[in-house]
């Protein structure tokens, strides 16, 4: 499959926008970090008070009450510490995943369509889905887990090393084995890792073309081809997480002989230490009880690994998107202006043009339609003359100013109206002044007036603040697109771009949101992909496409006198709409 995934980042980039968070909240993770530290520093004191008993016991001496309340009382401090270690973590942390968060999310809203289908949305969906998912529940269960133990283990090999140097250095022979078993995981597993993010981006690729062509699969019979593109999908990534688990146990092994060989050496040092009265049994039994200590933590560390690589991978991929170069604002000199597209060919999959070599002027304030039959092209060239897609071949430009897809968007004075409108979650007057956010309340209700959806919006429960929505009222998708061509008129653009806006049209709400896009269309210079032919009567020229070239133009007189495909269209259309 030829995809052009987003861009993974460096861990140097990563580290650097980790840092740039950390200093944000630097109260927080300066409080957290002295926590860790008292805890684990309290952690130190009932290895030490075992030796000492031990050791006091055998010298006829009996301190066990005295020792048994420091005991209690460190425990108790390293548990209040360790605790208050937790809740700072959160105070820094969920600030810092909130900010990546809104950074992700921000810059994805604003990537190129096209990008986006380089890159397929199952790439981003499982980044902001599933990564995102990642990096928070490792922020909650996984970071304080490897902060803390990390601390420990310093710590408590600090303390066997100031017991005794000798027992110290006896433990500290374990450490090959732990590195040589980092060394043979870190290379596997960060590849598998990665791996597996990307065959949970493709699964969810899948589902989402599964779900969305559901009705186009059952109306070609094709939906057996989908269910085993799912499977496959699903499969690979079964397999590449079952290659993940294998590869923990075997790490895992791994350790456990470093643990066994570490406390054979510290007893067998110890013994020999004692018997040649070069230290005492408390100081081994302390020794052996700190590193049998040491289990704990390094255990955490290894058993969270396999979580903590996850986390990282998922952090680039999300940094990856998170640091993308910013898309500029409008270009200067892009006001008004003639829209010139030169040379226009374009090709969404390698030898299969979809246009080709087009030409097309728009003079300022002229409105074009397009029509043609299914496949003709219609929709990608309004794409490319919007500025969501790169075309393969070609230049578009407004008022003599090449034309740069990354700068459409709120302050580019160019506005794109598709017939798949999207319902923002929220209210009425919030899905309006998505475009236009400083919009007085007398501005919104004067552009409901013009495309009449006025009329209905006061006849809900709570006027411009009814929640709409998956989880509010469920608009028609007529009243859907009368929003959407509403917000034309609030964002005030000076070329717009209608692909089958009015597509609703043929429901009960046609005439009106017909009249709502002439009243939107005013005054500015439009593109408009018809649907309806009664739309491409109205406009000042009407371009006919045909296999990904314009077959014919002119007025709709002009068209039907030449008794060409326009023609032929025209009585089709009007069988079916006005005389049916």
């Amino acid at each position: 499959m030829n995809q052009d995934l987003l861009p993974v980042a460096t861990y140097r980039k990563t580290f650097a926008f980790l840092g740039r968070m950390t200093r944000a909240n630097l109260r927080s993770n300066v409080i957290a970090a002295l926590m860790i530290v008292l805890a684990s520093a309290t952690g130190l004191v009932s290895p030490w008070v075992l030796g000492s008993i031990v050791d006091e016991i055998r010298a006829g001496r009996d301190t066990i009450l005295s020792s048994a309340l420091i005991i209690a009382v460190a425990t108790v401090a390293a548990a209040v510490f360790g605790g208050l270690s937790v809740a700072a973590l959160a105070r820094a942390g969920e600030p810092a995943l909130a900010e990546l968060r809104e950074s992700v999310l921000v810059r994805a809203l604003h990537l190129p369509a096209d990008r986006i289908e380089k890159a397929t949305t199952g790439d981003l969906l499982s980044r902001l889905s599933d990564d995102m998912r990642t990096v928070s529940d490792g922020l909650r269960d996984v970071i304080p887990i490897i902060l803390s133990s990390a601390v420990t283990v310093v710590f408590t090999a600090g303390g066997v090393l100031a017991l005794d140097w000798r027992l110290g250095l006896a433990m500290l022979t374990a450490t090959p084995l732990y590195v040589l078993a980092l060394r043979w995981f870190l290379p596997r597993s960060e590849r598998l890792y990665r791996q597996q993010r990307i065959a949970q981006g493709e699964r969810a690729e899948a589902l989402l073309t599964g779900v969305h062509a559901a009705t186009t699969s059952r109306a070609f019979g094709i939906g057996g081809t989908l269910h085993r593109h799912i499977d496959e999908t699903s499969d690979r990534t079964a397999h590449v997480s079952i290659s993940v688990y294998r590869l923990t146990l075997r790490f895992l092994n791994r350790n456990n002989v470093a643990e066994l060989f570490g406390l054979g050496m510290v007893l067998a040092f110890g013994f020999f230490l004692v018997r040649n009265g070069l230290t005492t049994i408390g100081a081994v039994t302390a020794a052996s009880l700190y590193f049998v200590r040491l289990f704990t933590p390094i255990g955490g560390v290894l058993f969270t690994f396999d979580q903590f690589q996850a986390i990282g991978s998922a952090l680039v991929r999300l940094v990856g998107i998170a640091t993308m170069p910013a898309a500029p604002g409008a270009a200067p000199g892009t006001g008004p202006g003639e829209v010139v597209l030169t040379g226009i060919s374009h090709e969404y999959v390698s030898g299969k043009p979809v246009l080709r070599n087009v030409d097309l002027r728009i003079a300022v304030g002229e409105r074009v339609a397009l029509v043609g039959v299914t496949g003709a092209g219609k929709t990608t060239l309004g794409a490319i003359a919007a500025g969501v897609l790169h075309p393969t071949q070609g230049t578009v430009t407004t008022a003599g100013v090449p034309f740069d897809p990354e700068r459409t968007g709120a302050g580019s004075g160019i506005f794109l109206v598709t017939q798949d409108v999207h319902v923002f979650a929220g209210t009425v007057r919030e899905a309006l002044t998505l475009v236009k956010p400083e919009a007085t309340e007398q501005e919104v209700r004067a552009a409901l007036a013009v495309t009449k959806a006025d009329r209905w919006v006061v006849e809900l429960p709570d006027g411009l603040d009814t929640v709409i929505g998956d989880q509010g009222r469920q608009l028609r998708q007529d009243q859907v697109q009368q929003l959407a061509v509403t917000r034309i008129l609030l964002r005030n653009p000076w070329f717009v771009v209608l692909d089958e806006a009015t597509a609703e049209a043929g429901s009960m709400g046609a005439l009106i949101l017909e009249k709502a896009a002439e009243a939107a269309l005013q005054g500015r210079t439009a593109l408009v992909v018809a649907h309806r032919l009664a739309q491409a009567r109205m406009a000042d020229r009407i371009l006919v496409m045909h296999d990904g070239a314009i077959a014919e133009q002119g007025t709709h007189d002009e068209l039907l006198a030449l008794d060409g495909r326009y023609a032929e269209l025209w009585r089709a259309w009007s069988d079916r709409y006005v005389r049916g």
